[in-house]
């Protein structure tokens, strides 16, 4: 049982990545019977695989249809921004200049503007989640650290539905160093708006986006 879960825990990992990684687009149906031969598993491993990323919520299960990455709406992603805020701005209040979790996303900053200046855009998209779930880490909380890459996981849906990743990345790599930069200065008030700001101007946009990309009913 327990070689069982581990297999499955290891298949949802994967699947994980690739979808972050965009093989797997939102909307897009996951066939059991080649994910089975592509990764090697069984197809009872790859339906607790799939229910592990259910719980998830980054894929669904539509009846009598079969598994889908999932599609955020519109209520999705005002759902996950009200919840970021109260996270992010908790880290912003807790973090020092001496914080280690500062020192963590100045690096995630680092990272998205060396690849950002290459055109790697998933790669900014990567270092920008490293960056958000650095600030939660000034909070000393793991529960709070786990839900908040719950919902990052959860943040790369969103960011896989935009038609144009680099405009919707470049503008947020620049704010994320004005965030940074108020916080070595140990002004955490001024953090704080900017990244409320922030946070409202990307939801802003994955609203738009979500609401556009809506199946037609």
């Amino acid at each position: 049982m327990t070689r069982s879960l581990g297999g499955a825990e290891s298949t949802a990992a994967r699947l994980r990545t690739a979808i972050a990684g965009g093989h797997h687009l939102p909307g897009a149906q996951l066939s059991e019977e080649r994910l089975s031969d592509e990764l090697g598993v069984s197809r009872n491993t790859l339906r607790e695989a799939f229910r592990l990323l259910a719980q998830e919520r980054l894929v669904e299960h539509v009846f009598h249809r079969g598994v889908f990455v999932r599609r955020l709406t519109p209520e999705d992603v005002r759902d996950l921004y009200a919840a970021r805020r109260v996270l992010e701005t908790a880290g912003v209040r807790a973090c020092s200049p001496e914080s280690p979790a500062l020192s963590d996303a100045v690096a995630a900053v680092d990272a998205a503007q060396a690849a950002a200046a290459a055109g790697r855009w998933a790669e900014v998209g990567t270092a920008d989640i490293r960056f958000h779930a650095a600030l939660v880490r000034a909070v000393p909380s793991e529960r709070l650290h786990g839900l908040m890459d719950s919902l990052l996981a959860e943040m790369r849906l969103a960011f896989l539905s935009t038609d144009d990743p680099a405009a919707f990345h470049a503008d947020f790599v620049e704010r994320n160093r004005a965030i940074v930069a108020a916080l070595l200065d140990g002004d955490r008030d001024t953090a704080a708006s900017l990244l409320g700001d922030y946070l409202d101007d990307a939801e802003r946009t994955l609203v738009t986006t979500a609401t556009a990309g809506a199946p037609r009913t």
